[in-house]
């Protein structure tokens, strides 16, 4: 094949303490919502509107899913590594292989290095990350000397596609 796929990765928000937040919050106000728009009782001391409270609710609930709907899909290809942090990017962000200088994987520390995870400006001299989980990830060095780290699950996968198609760079 032209343009063959040598790996392939989903990946999703796995953070046990973020969900337990999400849904506490959530879970807080459609208990505030039974309570007083439906129940008709006060929920707190000092209480905002019925409609304060749903438009609360329905927003919390909103931040929910948008987190439910974040994934970090990326492929290696012959031609180049596609990468996308889905709903912010729509479409897949090519990286061809002959503007990289070295692409290898490493371990890092999203909270130390980037500041977390998601899509993170690291300290200077570390560059940009895509990062859902984990603690390892494809180092891509360019030509123009900026740097983007990919977190990945299969760092295993990922060296051995890289090695099998010689694009393994340190």
């Amino acid at each position: 094949m032209d343009n063959e796929v040598l790996f392939s990765e989903r990946q999703r928000f796995k953070q046990w303490w973020l969900w337990l937040i999400l849904f506490g919050i959530n879970g807080l106000f459609i208990f505030g919502v039974c309570k007083q728009v439906i129940g008709g009782q006060q929920f707190g001391n000092k209480p905002m509107s019925n409609t304060g409270l749903l438009i609360v609710t329905g927003l919390t609930l909103l931040l929910t899913l948008l987190f439910l709907s974040f994934r970090l899909e990326t492929s290696i290809k012959t031609d180049g590594i596609y990468v996308r942090f889905f709903p912010i990017h729509w479409s897949f962000k090519h990286y061809a292989w002959n503007n990289l200088n070295k692409s290898y994987v490493r371990s890092y520390s999203a909270i130390t290095e980037y500041g977390g995870w998601g899509l993170r400006t690291g300290l200077p001299g570390k560059g940009a990350a895509f990062n859902v989980s984990g603690n390892k990830g494809l180092q891509l060095e360019f030509d123009n000397n900026k740097k983007l780290l990919i977190g990945t699950n299969k760092p295993v996968e990922l060296e051995e596609a890289l090695i099998k198609i010689g694009r393994l760079k340190q």
